[in-house]
């Protein structure tokens, strides 16, 4: 499915997918390692400190699905409860991590996408019209609907500001989390679709026009810093600490780049059109909606440590400190690993 068939294709269906399936070529100049380079690999045999506390030794051998309905998305933590997008249709669902509880169902625009936690509230992306819900966290109230640009995808919060794609702008909108307002508009890649903060930067994956690529934006003023080429059809962004990550959705592979200067330090196989990816602390975690599962990497050098099913047609993912969680768009569920 190319990209300009968004133009056509208005379905909840078609919207919740069509983003990680389209076909692009070429790309940027970019630095690219002549060979996968790793650094030693200093991990801790044991699991992290909130696993130790619930007893939880083992891997991902146990998956547990939680049927919501509808047709999720994105999927986010925030500090106690999962929130995911799109089940039921146009509203999210607040589910108890611990348990999988459910614990409210809250109604925001026409198609949502994808969610961000910023510390009290959770921001939802409404692809039809434009916007993006602000919901509180502890009661899932509404606290208003902001304008964005068009075709409003992914979204992330960089400690200060929300940060949203705009598909068909090529940019991103930054919103104060206080009032909404729209701090400014920052040209991105073509079709701009993942996003993912660095701890300085922004980091945007593109898939349109002659892209593959991710976009480098300094966080505190939108200034371009760079362009980069990674694989084919680009979708999901994250940071884990020292690298970035790109999922390449049409090739089937994860890209590692250093932050600094954008140089490409390794690429690794996945499962079958891979969306979204998540960190754990110790290790990458990446949806593969045309497996219908996920592929857990070691941060340090990308070796494979895995692949554990989850419902139909994963998207979304997120960590809640003990245990990896993903949105699934086809099976209307959220599944627990």
């Amino acid at each position: 499915m190319r990209i300009c068939r968004v133009f056509l294709v208005m379905l909840m269906g078609c919207a919740a997918l069509l983003f990680g399936q389209s076909s692009v070529t070429g790309g940027t100049g970019s630095s690219v390692a002549s060979s996968q380079e790793r650094e030693g690999c200093h991990v801790s045999a044991l699991p992290n400190v909130n696993q130790l506390a619930l007893l939880r030794w083992y891997g991902a051998n146990v998956v547990t699905i939680f049927m919501i309905g509808g047709r999720p998305n994105g999927i986010a933590f925030d500090g106690q409860n999962m929130w995911v997008v799109g089940g039921p249709a146009n509203s999210v669902s607040k589910i108890r991590a611990n348990d999988g509880a459910l614990l409210g169902t809250f109604p925001v625009g026409n198609i949502p996408g994808y969610a961000a936690f910023d510390g009290e509230n959770i921001w939802v992306t409404n692809f039809l019209d434009n916007t993006v819900s602000k919901l509180r966290a502890a009661d899932g109230a509404n606290l208003g609907t902001f304008p964005t640009g068009k075709f409003p995808w992914v979204i992330a919060f960089d400690g200060s500001s929300i940060w949203v794609v705009d598909i068909l702008d090529n940019a991103v909108s930054k919103l104060r989390p206080s009032d909404g307002a729209t701090l400014g508009i920052f040209p991105a890649g073509p079709n701009p679709i993942g996003i993912a903060f660095d701890g300085n930067n922004i980091w945007v994956a593109n898939q349109g026009g002659t892209g593959d690529t991710v976009t480098e934006l300094r966080a505190s003023d939108g200034a371009l810093l760079g362009a980069f080429t990674v694989g084919k059809n680009p979708v999901g962004v994250t940071f884990d600490g020292t690298s970035i990550w790109v999922a390449n959705s049409n090739s089937n592979t994860i890209t590692r780049l250093r932050p600094s200067d954008g140089r490409v330090t390794g690429t690794f196989a996945v499962g079958s059109s891979p969306q979204f990816i998540a960190f754990d602390g110790t290790n990458l975690w990446v949806t593969n909606l045309g497996s219908n599962n996920v592929t857990k990497l070691r941060d340090c050098d990308g070796a494979v440590l895995g692949t554990f099913p989850t419902g139909d047609a994963p998207v979304g993912i997120a960590f809640d400190g003990a245990n990896v969680w993903t949105a699934n768009n086809l099976g209307g569920s959220a599944s627990k690993l």
